[in-house]
């Protein structure tokens, strides 16, 4: 089976291989992702420093690779047909690359003291979202190659999403009921970490429901 085989030209090829890089950037961005949160709240800075920077070079990356497949879809007039689309969900792929950025980079400026008992549900939290976001890959794969998958892939997402709103929800609930030593400021800055954490399960979301919509007019 062929990859992005509803593309047959070979600047058609040339274009799919970015995208596929570009996939491949996310995917390893997530994991970095991962392995930054639980660094930081198991207090291995060094590492959470060298996850830091490898995050910065996979943004970059991305930036190059979605501002190449950009070009070509302007440029092609073969691709004139899937343009709005695939804009549309680079868009959102965008979106994720910043929430795990920002994110990390908000750990290391605010520092937040995460109490002990809470460090185990907050990489849960992380790991969750991160799956929502990962399963959009193999289904963006799919829509090229095998769409009549799209839908499994995308039903995952919404599954794991899910999970991470209740557990994101069981932290804030914790914060401020069982948390009485804690000052008001330090549940604020909980909850404020445990919102964008989440964010990056929502914006997995987005990208299901374009891949719903571009599925949809692939069956038409």
């Amino acid at each position: 089976m062929k990859l992005f085989r509803i593309f047959s030209t070979s600047s058609a090829r040339i274009f799919a291989q970015s995208v596929d890089k570009l996939l491949n950037t996310v995917d390893t961005a997530l994991i970095l992702f991962k392995e930054g949160v639980r660094s930081y709240l198991y207090n291995d800075m060094d590492s959470f420093s060298k996850t830091l920077s490898a995050m910065a070079t996979a943004e970059t990356e991305a930036g190059v690779l979605r501002r190449d497949i950009e070009n070509m879809l302007y440029s092609r007039g073969s691709l004139i047909r899937y343009r709005g689309d695939i804009m549309r969900l680079l868009e959102r792929y965008d979106h994720i690359l910043s929430i795990l950025s920002n994110d990390l980079i908000q750990f290391e400026i605010e520092s937040p003291n995460v109490p002990s008992e809470l460090k185990k549900e907050f990489v849960k939290l992380a790991e969750l979202a991160t799956l929502a976001a990962e399963t959009t890959i193999p289904g963006t794969k799919a829509y090229f190659s095998e769409p009549e998958h799209v839908s499994e892939a995308i039903h995952r997402v919404y599954l794991y999403d899910k999970q991470a709103v209740k557990l994101s929800q069981s932290i804030k609930r914790t914060v401020f009921h069982d948390m009485g030593q804690l000052k008001l400021s330090e549940k604020f800055h909980l909850r404020y970490f445990a919102l964008h954490i989440e964010d990056l399960s929502t914006s997995a979301v987005k990208v299901a429901e374009q891949l719903s919509v571009m599925a949809i007019k692939r069956s038409l």
